[in-house]
């Protein structure tokens, strides 16, 4: 069931962040200034490496399931809202200080990846 739930989510993020990327390359391009824009396009690649590590979680799934790898696409979820939608929130308002909510969702990734090893290292063989 969770192989089905993460693939559903890396895709639907993967939809979102090339949707985004066209938003930004596009519509926002003579609209915000290009340190903004560059905070924007960060905010999109790494919703975009997300979306396929979830993709990976849930083939993984399928091959190690484990509370460990569960968490750690939770984790890849929660990072992508915290440290992408941080970054498109301060892009799009300007307000820096919502870049205190960025290094967060960086946590969130790190110790999703962190999962993922754990869950391949100790899972069967």
């Amino acid at each position: 069931m969770t192989d089905r739930l993460f693939f559903a989510l890396g895709s639907a993020s993967g939809f979102i962040a090339v949707a985004l990327g066209a938003f930004g390359a596009h519509a926002l391009k003579s609209r915000l200034s290009p340190d903004l824009l560059a905070v924007f396009e960060v905010g999109v690649r790494y919703q975009m490496y997300h979306a396929l590590a979830l993709l990976a979680v849930a083939w993984a799934s399928t091959q190690w399931p484990s509370p460990a790898l569960t968490a750690g696409g939770w984790l890849f979820v929660a990072g992508t809202v915290l440290f992408s939608g941080s970054l498109y929130a301060l892009a799009l308002s300007g307000v820096r200080g919502l870049g205190a909510i960025t290094p967060i969702g960086g946590l969130a990734f790190l110790a999703g990846w962190a999962c993922l090893a754990w869950a391949a290292c100790r899972t069967g063989p």
